[in-house]
C-alpha cells in the first residue's frame, strides 16, 4: 500500500481498523470532533457505540474485552470527559484487562495555560495505566497507537491511554498501513524452576492447583485438566479465575478465600503443595498472610515478576509464558494418584453441601440468592454471559452461578467497582451478541443507572436483576458482625421505583417477591427480544457465607449463622 496523506484524526480510525478494531465505546466532546468525525465517515467499517456517561463507556470497553480477549477501545474529549473515565482505567488496570483509551486535549499551544477543559490526563492515569502516551506529532501517531495495542495485549495485559491534542488531529503526514502487531515475545522459565516444581509436584500427597485471572481465557483449560487428572489433584480459584474452567468439572472445587466455597477454601489449607498459575495470592484470598498455607509447599507461575514472592512467599517462583510453563510442567511430572487426598476432599464437599442444605431449609418459601440461582442457571444456556456489580450479589454469583465456557464472566474483582456491572454487560452483549444476565444490587445500580438508555438505543439483550434489599449489604454484614449492629448510612431508605424506571427508559420491568414469581419472570426476561429489568425483593439479613472475618485466617472461617451466634 502507497503512503496515503492523512490528517492526524483518520489516522487513529485507519490505525485502529488496521488492528482489528470494529468496535469502539465512548462519548463526543470539542477536544475529540476531528475524530468523531471521522468515525461517522469510517461508520461502514468501524462501529461507534455511544454510552450515557464516559464510566459506562469505560466499563463497557472492559467487558467487551473480558468476555472477547480483543482490546476494548473507548475515546472521550478532555477535561471532565477524560477524567470520567479513570474508574473505569483503574477497574482495568487492577483485573489486567487489554484497553486503549483515547482522549482528546487542547492544542499543544494552550497547554499548561488552564485552558477550558485543559487537563494533564497522562499525569493522572500514570499510575493506574500500564503505560500512556501525550503525542505532540502527527508523525508518531500510527506507531504510538500501534505500540499501546502492543503493550496492552502483551505479557500481563492491561490499560494504556493515548493524550492527542487538537493540533495533532488536525494535522497531516503521510500513513502507511503496517497491520496488526504481534504481541510482544514473553520470556521463557528456566529450565532449572520447571524442574524444581516437578521435584515438589511429584513429591506431594495432597496437590491443590490454584488458578486466577491470568489462567482464565488464555486457553489453558485442557492443559489445567490434564495436570489435575495426571498428578490427581483438585483445582481452586481466585474470583477473576471464575469461568476459566467448567462448574461440572469433578475436580473443580470453585472460589476458595473470604467467601469462597467451604471445599475450596479448606482444601487449600489441607494441601501440602499448592501450584498458584496466574494468581496475586491478594488478601481476599489469603486471610492472614501469616497463618496462610503453613504446612503447605507453594508454586508460582506468573508472567510478571512482581507478583512472585510480593504476598505470599513462595518455593518456586515461575517467571514466564504461563501457557509454556504449565506445558512444560506437564509433560515431565509423574502420574500419580492420591486416594486419602480423595476421601479427605471428599469429606470437605459433603460438609459444605450441608451448611448450605441447613441454611436453605430455614428459608424455604423465601426469595433467597440460591433459589435464584438455581432458577438462573436452570433457564440460561452455557452462552450466557454473566456480569456483575460490587458487593453481597457479587459473591453469591460467585458461590453459585454455573459456567460451563470460558470468558463468561465480566466482574470486578481488584478495584471492586461498584457501578461497573451495566456499562459491562452492554458491552459483553455486544461484543459477543449473546444474552448477559447483569446480577446488581439496589445500591450499586443506583450508580451507573443511567447506561439503561445505552441498553436501549441499541436494543442489547441484557437482563437486569436488582438483588433489592433496601440496604447496602455487604457493608451492613459488617456492620452487623463486627461494628456491634451500628448501621452507619448502610440503610437507603429510597423511594425508587425500579419498575417505573425501567418504562421511563423504555423496557419492561416488573417485580417480584417469590420464588415462583422470579421464575416466571426470569423466563420471560430471557425471550423478550432487548433489555428487561428485573426488580427482585430479597430480605436485608441475608448473609454471604462462608466468610473470614477481617485479619482472620481460614480456621476462624464463619461457616453458617450458628457460628455467627456463638
Amino acid at each position: 500500500m502507497n503512503p496515503q496523506k492523512m490528517t492526524g484524526s483518520r489516522i487513529v480510525i485507519e490505525t485502529l481498523i488496521e488492528q482489528g478494531v470494529t468496535d469502539v465505546f465512548g462519548y463526543p466532546g470539542g477536544q475529540v470532533l476531528n475524530i468523531y468525525d471521522e468515525l461517522y465517515k469510517a461508520s461502514d467499517r468501524i462501529h461507534h457505540y455511544l454510552a450515557a456517561h464516559e464510566q459506562g463507556a469505560a466499563h463497557a470497553a472492559d467487558g467487551y474485552s473480558r468476555v472477547t480477549g480483543k482490546v476494548g477501545v473507548v475515546i472521550a474529549t478532555s477535561g471532565p470527559g477524560a477524567t470520567n473515565l479513570v474508574t473505569g482505567i483503574a477497574t482495568a488496570m487492577l483485573d489486567s484487562i487489554p484497553m486503549v483509551a483515547i482522549t482528546g486535549n487542547v492544542p499543544t499551544t494552550l497547554i499548561g495555560k488552564d485552558s477550558f477543559q485543559e487537563i494533564n490526563i497522562t499525569g493522572i492515569t500514570l499510575p493506574i495505566t500500564k503505560h500512556n502516551y501525550f503525542v505532540t506529532d502527527v508523525n508518531e501517531l500510527a506507531d504510538t497507537i500501534r505500540e499501546a495495542f502492543q503493550i496492552a495485549k502483551s505479557g500481563r495485559p492491561g490499560p494504556v491511554l493515548i493524550d492527542i491534542p487538537k493540533d495533532v488531529q488536525i494535522a497531516e503526514c503521510d500513513f502507511e498501513e503496517k497491520g496488526v502487531v504481534p504481541f510482544f515475545k514473553q520470556t521463557e522459565a528456566p529450565d532449572a524452576d520447571i524442574d524444581r516444581a516437578v521435584e515438589l509436584i511429584n513429591a506431594a500427597e495432597r496437590p491443590y492447583i490454584y488458578i486466577g485471572g491470568g489462567a482464565a481465557g488464555e486457553g489453558m483449560t485442557a492443559d489445567i485438566k490434564a495436570f489435575a487428572e495426571k498428578i490427581d489433584g483438585y483445582v481452586g480459584c481466585t474470583f477473576m479465575g471464575l469461568s476459566a474452567l467448567p462448574n461440572s468439572y469433578d475436580r473443580f472445587l470453585g472460589m476458595q478465600g473470604m467467601h469462597g466455597q467451604y471445599a475450596s477454601s479448606m482444601a487449600n489449607k489441607e494441601a501440602d503443595l499448592i501450584i498458584g498459575i496466574g494468581v496475586r495470592f491478594s488478601d481476599r484470598a489469603t486471610g492472614n498472610t501469616a497463618k496462610y498455607a503453613k504446612n503447605a509447599k507453594i508454586v508460582q507461575l506468573d508472567t510478571d515478576l512482581s507478583e512472585i514472592n510480593k504476598n505470599i512467599k513462595v518455593d518456586v517462583g515461575i517467571i514466564g509464558d504461563i501457557v509454556s510453563s504449565l506445558s512444560r510442567i506437564l509433560a515431565r511430572c509423574k502420574p500419580q494418584s492420591h486416594p486419602a487426598w480423595h476421601e479427605t476432599v471428599d469429606a470437605l464437599k459433603a460438609k459444605g453441601q450441608a451448611i448450605r442444605d441447613k441454611a436453605e431449609a430455614a428459608d424455604e418459601n423465601a426469595l433467597t440468592p440460591k433459589k435464584m440461582f438455581d432458577i438462573i442457571n436452570a433457564v440460561k444456556d452455557e452462552n450466557t454471559i454473566i456480569a456483575t456489580d460490587v458487593g453481597q450479589h457479587q459473591m453469591w454469583t460467585a458461590q453459585y452461578a454455573d459456567f460451563e465456557r470460558t470468558r463468561r464472566f465480566a466482574s470486578s474483582g481488584g478495584l471492586g467497582t461498584m457501578g461497573y456491572g451495566l456499562g459491562a454487560a452492554i458491552g459483553a452483549s455486544i461484543a459477543e451478541g449473546d444474552r448477559t444476565v447483569l446480577i446488581t444490587g439496589d445500591g450499586s445500580f443506583g450508580m451507573n443507572l443511567n447506561e439503561l438508555a445505552t441498553a436501549v438505543t441499541y436494543n442489547t439483550p441484557v437482563v437486569t436483576v436488582i438483588m433489592n434489599n433496601g440496604v447496602l449489604g455487604m457493608v451492613r454484614q459488617w456492620q452487623t458482625l463486627f461494628y456491634g449492629k451500628r448501621y452507619s448510612n448502610t440503610v437507603l431508605g429510597r423511594k425508587t421505583d425500579f419498575v417505573k424506571l425501567a418504562d421511563a427508559f423504555g423496557l419492561p420491568g416488573e417485580r417480584v417477591a417469590t420464588p415462583e414469581e422470579f421464575e416466571a419472570a426470569f423466563k420471560r426476561a430471557m425471550a423478550h427480544d432487548g433489555p428487561y429489568l428485573i426488580d427482585a425483593l430479597i430480605g436485608k439479613d441475608e448473609f454471604v457465607l462462608p466468610m473470614l472475618p477481617p485479619g482472620g485466617s481460614i480456621d476462624d472461617m464463619i461457616a453458617s449463622k450458628e457460628d455467627i451466634e456463638k
